[in-house]
């Protein structure tokens, strides 16, 4: 059986010193509440084996975990927090003289918990709270929104990464290490020499490309030796390298890539890998002046409490990580827009993409989301939305501000060619002709912005209004936490997960969160 919590004692923290863990604090709610948060049948799967179960009750292990999170401390000092921190100990219903368990319990149960049927259930058993307190009870709104997170590990550039992977790659498949340590290229990434920079003149170009050379070489001397009896996590790493020798480099001009010749590419790869020892970190910008390089945590908030409904971290570019891709799939997974109790999505231009707006008119909320902007080719002119279809669903006449009419084609690609002699002509193009494509993605964002402008007020109040509650809730979920604390989407998406749950228990906290005889309640301080 799974350990079950001692009774109260001599030598708990209320009877040594009574109230000093405060009941209003995140501690003394849970010394409190925590069986009742976490019921011990709820982590009864995690330890299935019928040759016994972890003495530590789940409840205490769930409550250690969140205030972890909540921290944002390493294990050891999450431990070291349960021997040396009255508050914690409260919190978790240790004795003041017991001592924490290993720091190493930490990592088993996340592994645990991650790798069961329901990985988020620390934020679920807080969702559950929200629920019966009925703190959300009316509010009709959501915002989405995201950020950018900095990953756990040190960018690594082109030369770095091949070498270090070519070394992984024979320690990973030890029948292949021979071979690797007598390629040309391996006093570059075998042994001692391999950990550090390359000992070359770096200010030279062509001992540079030598180099580079050397490794692309012998890289793709591996790919092609036979894989046949690799396991899957050999294969993987073998596949990382496959996209390290082709993602940072390029032929060496004049060559056409089978003389041996490379170069360091002077570009940068599309879902570029920047690090071998966490190859889910991506380069990313926050604007267009700031770079930066790790994940991008997505959140749904309800902007009138800063209540966090979903949450998900992705890497921080790449196929299926846009804003606009994420965030209606965010919206669909909402308990308030499943049950039918939400009527407006609120978030940036970043959003105003045709899946998400498509995802609004499907589940049937009004999308508060501002339009991107359409830029004209002159300035103060026309832009597309001046340029009048006859159906924004199904175009087939388009008529420019100058009065000409154009059939639509197939290809979605319009010309007006008469422009010469138009009147209107300085503020519509600097050309002969004005040319334009309208594809369906920017006719569903032209029929948005056509709607936000019939709205007026009703969008602007509700987007001023209520939209800036999400960057609080972000700056909650993110103080002191912007740099995850672990490799992988899956590992740091289960960390947000648990991170958001252990804020709104907190806010919950801050507005009254209570357990009467009916269960859980608010009672707001007046």
């Amino acid at each position: 059986m799974q350990g079950s919590e001692k009774q109260r004692g001599l030598f708990d923290v209320d009877q040594i010193a009574p109230g000093l863990v405060p009941r209003q604090s995140i501690y003394g709610f849970l010394a409190a509440n925590r069986r009742l948060l976490f019921p011990e049948g709820e982590f009864a799967d995690l330890f299935p084996s019928v040759r016994g179960r972890p003495s530590i009750p789940g409840s205490v292990a769930a409550t250690a975990l969140l205030l972890q999170a909540l921290e944002v401390r390493t294990d050891r000092e999450a431990a070291e927090a349960l021997t040396f921190d009255l508050r914690w100990k409260a919190a978790c219903g240790l004795p003041v003289d017991g001592r924490s368990f290993h720091f190493s319990v930490f990592s088993v149960w996340r592994a645990r918990i991650a790798a069961s049927d329901t990985p988020d259930r620390v934020f679920a058993a807080v969702a559950k709270v929200v629920a019966e307190c009925g703190v959300l009870k009316g509010r009709r709104a959501r915002a989405v929104d995201s950020t950018i997170l900095d990953d756990a590990v040190a960018r690594q550039d082109a030369v770095t990464l091949l070498a270090r992977q070519i070394r992984v790659v024979a320690r990973v498949v030890p029948l292949w290490a021979g071979r690797i340590a007598v390629l040309p290229g391996a006093k570059w990434h075998v042994g001692a020499t391999g950990l550090g920079k390359a000992d070359i003149d770096w200010g030279d170009e062509a001992a540079k490309d030598r180099l580079v050379s050397e490794l692309v070489e012998d890289a793709l001397v591996i790919l092609g030796w036979d894989r046949g009896g690799l396991d899957e996590a050999q294969l993987d790493q073998v596949g990382l390298l496959g996209v390290l020798a082709g993602q940072d480099v390029e032929p060496a001009e004049g060559s056409d890539g089978t003389d041996g010749r490379w170069r360091i590419a002077q570009k940068v790869a599309v879902d570029r890998v920047i690090s071998t020892v966490d190859p889910d970190a991506r380069h990313a910008r926050k604007t267009r002046g700031t770079k930066r390089d790790g994940f991008k945590a997505h959140v749904v908030v309800e902007p009138d409490t800063g209540i966090i409904t979903v949450s998900r971290l992705t890497k921080a570019a790449g196929d299926g990580t846009g804003d606009g891709r994420v965030g209606c799939e965010l919206v669909k997974q909402d308990p308030g827009v499943q049950a039918g109790g939400v009527g407006q999505v609120l978030a940036d231009s970043a959003y105003s993409s045709r899946a998400m707006l498509e995802v609004c008119d499907e589940v049937g909320v009004v999308p508060l989301i501002k339009p991107k902007v359409v830029v004209p080719p002159v300035e103060g002119g026309f832009t597309v939305d001046d340029f009048l279809l006859d159906d924004l669903y199904d175009p087939s006449v388009v008529t420019c501000p100058g009065g000409q009419v154009k059939r639509f084609p197939a290809s979605g690609q319009v010309k007006f060619t008469a422009c010469g002699a138009c009147s209107l002509r300085s503020r519509c193009t600097k050309s002969m002709a004005r040319t334009f494509k309208v594809s369906v993605e920017a006719l569903v964002q032209r029929r948005h912005r056509l709607r936000v402008g019939v709205m007026g007020d009703g969008f602007t109040v509700p987007y001023r209004t209520k939209r800036p509650m999400v960057e609080r809730s972000i700056a909650w979920l993110f103080r002191k936490a912007r740099r995850v604390p672990y490799r992988g989407v899956d590992r740091n998406d289960a960390w947000l997960s648990l991170r958001a749950g252990a804020v709104n228990l907190k806010r919950l906290m801050t507005m009254g969160l209570g357990c009467g005889p009916a269960g859980w309640v608010l009672n707001p301080v007046t």
